[in-house]
């Protein structure tokens, strides 16, 4: 017979008061820990679960304390500013301090890296408020991870007959529907390609409403996928950049993800397509690819310079106009998703289409 172990609630190491459960943050970010807020002495703590990236998980922590004033927290000393300190074998879903770190068959390898400025340093930070913080967290809902009407089948049906809210509503129902979905990306179809992607990030949107940890984890997947030179990136980084521009304030932070692609040869015409795509809506969260898309223009590849005059004209700089002129009698052919359609269009239309926008 098991000897019973005794879980252990969860004290500020600063104050010894009960400290709550750590919470996902509204604004998403590619590298993110749950937060929280000892409501005694303000000391800030961060949440990792693997107890491998206790290094970033600090540096949230600090940037919270510090409002994201991150000129303010890299310019403190330890120990002088602010202390900090650690609560090993803590496990998020009892909200317990687990002994030996072992529950119910399984490791707790998480902890909780807390940082607390000293009162010097917190004068700059008073408007961190009790109601700023909560308003910066969500409130998870329970997860429903089933439903009776889920099949692939049906999935399938419901994108062939554009019943896209009946998928947005499962989606909110069923855990099953988002990697289903990714995994229909994979089709050699472009059209139908397209339209999972719009799909996909339209659910991503619905989703992202009250669970944006999820969608965010999926993104994280998407890109880490694209990444990794061993896998193919059918229709990710354009269902990033789609879902980006369909919830810029919850998923903009990935925007500075999606840039890094810039620098991979056979991803140029889709990382552009997906700066063009935020461009539209958001123009700022993306400018810092203008110098690479102005590059592009001089691409041998006429679907990358396509694709390039029509970012560019989103984008909004009027830099490139005399470069874009150059275009004008550039009559090569290239298909171009746009307006919920895949579109033939040539190069000289987009250039003037470009040119219009950016001289208004």
């Amino acid at each position: 017979m098991r000897t019973p172990i005794e879980l252990i609630e969860p004290r500020c190491p600063f104050c010894n008061f009960l400290i709550g459960q750590p919470q996902e943050l509204r604004q998403r970010k590619p590298c993110e820990f749950p937060i929280g807020l000892c409501e005694h002495c303000k000391a800030v703590y961060a949440y990792d679960a693997t107890g491998h990236n206790q290094g970033a998980a600090f540096i949230e922590a600090l940037l919270f304390a510090c409002n994201y004033d991150d000129y303010l927290a890299f310019s403190l000393s330890a120990g002088e500013d602010y202390s900090d300190a650690i609560i090993e074998n803590y496990d998020l879903f009892s909200h317990k301090i687990i002994p030996g770190g072992s529950f119910e068959d399984r490791k707790v390898r998480g902890v909780l890296i807390f940082v607390k400025l000293n009162e010097e340093m917190q004068k700059f930070t008073e408007d961190l408020t009790m109601d700023k913080i909560n308003s910066s967290f969500i409130s998870i809902p329970p997860l429903k991870n089933r439903s009776e009407q889920f099949s692939r089948e049906m999935l399938q049906t419901c994108v062939s007959e554009n019943r896209f809210e009946e998928l947005f509503a499962l989606a909110e129902e069923d855990t099953r529907v988002i990697p289903e979905l990714i995994r229909m990306l994979y089709t050699p179809d472009e059209r139908l390609r397209w339209k999972i992607i719009e799909v996909l990030s339209g659910v991503f949107s619905k989703v992202g409403e009250k669970r944006p940890d999820i969608v965010s984890k999926y993104i994280n997947r998407l890109l880490l996928g694209a990444a990794d030179s061993a896998s193919s990136a059918w229709g990710a980084i354009e269902a990033v950049g789609a879902t980006i521009s369909k919830k810029p304030d919850l998923f903009g932070e990935f925007s500075h993800a999606l840039l890094s692609f810039l620098q991979y040869k056979n991803y140029r015409k889709q990382v552009t397509w997906a700066i063009g795509r935020i461009a539209t809506i958001k123009p700022d969260l993306v400018k810092y690819a203008f110098r690479a898309l102005y590059s592009f223009l001089l691409e041998p590849d006429s679907e990358i310079r396509g694709h390039a005059v029509w970012a560019l004209g989103n984008l909004g700089f009027k830099d490139p106009i005399e470069e874009l002129k150059k275009l004008q009698k550039d009559e090569h052919h290239l298909f171009l998703y746009r307006e919920g359609e895949l579109q033939e269009v040539t190069i000289s239309q987009l250039v003037n289409e470009a040119i219009e926008k950016l001289g208004s």
